[in-house]
């Protein structure tokens, strides 16, 4: 599978130095990188070989592709001339978005179209965001809000100007999303590899699940995590249940969030205790209304074998998917007793 990193950010963020400085490195060599529009991105020149194609080779190894049509035709494009030796054989992707996108469309690309899927994995996302007007931006601007709601990495840029807000503006970070990790680029300097180690994989998340749901298991205690904060419209919550949880019910719970939530549930991701499988816990995540199907660990990462489920939502109550779980949980047990009375 070739691991694919969605980069996006507000206009004025530091994007395009970021990706500049990205591009030069030896740690970025064979990473195919997709920008959707040449002029939101101003690359070097000395950096591109002239090409009159939309594919072009740089001198670091990287390859760029201006996405002329939909996202899946330019990736299936690129995977066939990859297969055919036409271009160098890209060992990852990196898809730009514009500073105005909702990078949710893009993962929703990746994640549902299963020609896709069966050769592309998403690492995660990266939000850049301005350490200078990055909270003016956030209060001012629904798509940088919602830029940073959907992360697994930020990465916070001209940080060689930081001033008094340095501290508010973290914590307002924080706020939004406790479970994206926060990096430092100065003058577009950062670690490559930092940006594709964002821990999907299942390997990751059995090494250090904690930080990857951004929870505490320490923390809280019964159903409802006491880990809530608030940005505007923007809440994070946390779902703890004590009992395993019936295959049946989540997938009734992700089918009625992914139908009636939609845009307003920003990010979703969990480590559910599913009691027709209790030895190896899922782990479930989603953007919107798209959730990507469910991994099994090996093994449970701690002795704790509660489900949690972590939320990044929108004017969604925790008590309402609190109380539509419980409800999910008491209508197949019912059934499931009926159906046993039946069977008896």
């Amino acid at each position: 599978m070739i691991p694919v990193a969605v980069l996006t950010g507000f206009l004025g963020s530091g994007k395009t130095t970021l990706l500049n400085r990205l591009l030069k490195s030896s740690q970025f060599a064979r990473t195919a990188v997709i920008i959707n529009e040449f002029g939101d991105v101003g690359l070097d020149h000395e950096l591109v070989e002239t090409s009159e194609e939309s594919l072009v080779t740089l001198q670091t190894g990287c390859l760029c592709c201006a996405v002329r049509g939909d996202l899946e035709r330019t990736l299936e494009d690129l995977l066939r001339r990859r297969d055919a030796c036409t271009v160098t054989r890209f060992e990852r992707v990196l898809i730009e978005t514009s500073g105005l996108a909702d990078p949710a469309p893009i993962l929703h690309a990746l994640v549902g179209d299963a020609g896709l899927g069966n050769r592309l994995a998403l690492a995660g996302v990266v939000t850049v965001v301005d350490a200078v007007n990055g909270l003016a931006t956030l209060e001012r601007q629904s798509e940088a809000v919602k830029q940073v709601a959907v992360a697994d990495r930020l990465v916070m840029t001209k940080t060689d100007l930081l001033g008094s807000t340095a501290n508010e503006l973290i914590a307002r970070l924080a706020a939004i999303n406790p479970s994206a990790r926060l990096l430092t680029a100065s003058f577009g300097e950062v670690d490559a590899g930092r940006l594709f180690d964002m821990g999907l994989e299942a390997s990751r998340i059995l090494r250090d699940a904690t930080a990857w749901l951004g929870f505490d298991e320490h923390s809280s205690h019964g159903r409802g995590a006491d880990r809530h904060h608030h940005d505007s419209e923007i809440s994070t919550f946390a779902i703890v249940a004590q009992e395993p949880i019936r295959a049946v019910t989540l997938t009734l719970l992700l089918e009625v969030l992914a139908e009636h939530c939609g845009g307003d549930l920003l990010r979703m991701k969990g480590i559910v205790n599913v009691a027709e499988c209790p030895e190896r816990p899922a782990v479930i995540h989603g953007v919107q209304h798209l959730f990507h199907p469910p991994a099994w660990l090996p093994a449970w990462p701690s002795p704790d074998r509660r489900s949690r489920l972590v939320f990044i939502v929108r004017g969604i109550p925790q008590a309402w998917i609190e109380a539509l779980l419980e409800a999910l949980e008491t209508e197949v047990s019912e059934v499931t007793r009926s159906i046993s009375s039946c069977r008896g």
